[in-house]
C-alpha cells in the first residue's frame, strides 16, 4: 500500500480543501442532533460571545450563524423548541417578525446592506440544519458579492471573524421600541 501512495500528494485535482472537523456534528446521524443537544435551546443560556447571540427578546432572540452564507449571516430563534412555523404562538410569530426588521435595520446600519434573503427551511426534506427547532435566517447581500470563488475554490471568502461581527452587531443594535 505504502508504494501506492508514494507520489500520491504529488497529484492534483484542482480542489482546494478546507478542513472543517467542527462540522462533523451536521454530517452524522443525518445531520440533526438530538432534541436535548439543540443548539437553540443551549445558545440564549451562554455568554453571548460564546452562544454568539447579538439581541434577546421576550419569546425570541437574534444570534449569528456560526456557518455563515455571508458575513452578517443572522438566525431568529424562538427560546420555544418546536419545528415549524404553523406551531408558533401570536406572541413568538410577531416578535420572530420584529426582530427580522430590527435585524435588517441593523444590518443596513453597520454593514451597508443593498439586499437580503430571508427564509425558513422547515424539515430535513427542505434543508433545515437543525430541522427540530424553528429558525429564520436573514442572509445580507451586497451588489456583486456573488463571484466565482465558491463555484471554483469551493471556498466563501469571510472577511470578518464571528466575534467582531457579533460584537459590531450587538453594539450597534437598532431597537424599533
Amino acid at each position: 500500500m505504502s508504494d501506492f501512495l508514494d507520489g500520491f500528494s504529488e497529484m492534483q485535482d484542482g480542489f482546494e480543501r478546507l478542513w472543517t472537523p467542527h462540522r462533523l456534528v451536521y454530517l452524522q446521524e443525518l445531520q440533526q442532533p438530538e432534541d436535548d443537544q439543540c443548539p437553540f435551546c443551549s445558545a440564549p443560556d451562554k455568554d453571548p460571545e460564546d452562544g454568539l447571540v447579538v439581541r434577546k427578546g421576550e419569546h425570541a432572540y437574534v444570534l449569528l450563524n456560526l456557518f455563515p452564507y455571508n458575513p452578517g449571516h443572522i438566525l431568529v430563534c424562538p427560546y420555544r423548541h418546536f419545528s415549524t412555523y404553523d406551531e408558533a404562538t401570536e406572541s413568538e410569530v410577531a416578535e420572530i417578525a420584529s426582530l427580522t426588521q430590527e435585524a435588517m435595520l441593523t444590518l443596513r446600519k453597520v454593514s451597508g446592506v443593498h439586499g437580503f434573503n430571508i427564509g425558513m427551511n422547515q424539515g430535513e426534506v427542505a434543508g433545515a440544519g437543525i430541522a427540530s427547532h424553528l429558525h429564520q435566517h436573514i442572509v445580507p447581500r451586497w451588489r456583486n458579492d456573488s463571484n466565482f470563488f465558491p463555484i471554483i475554490a469551493q471556498t466563501k471568502a469571510m472577511p470578518r471573524l464571528l466575534g467582531d461581527v457579533r460584537e459590531t452587531i450587538a453594539n450597534n443594535w437598532v431597537s424599533k421600541k
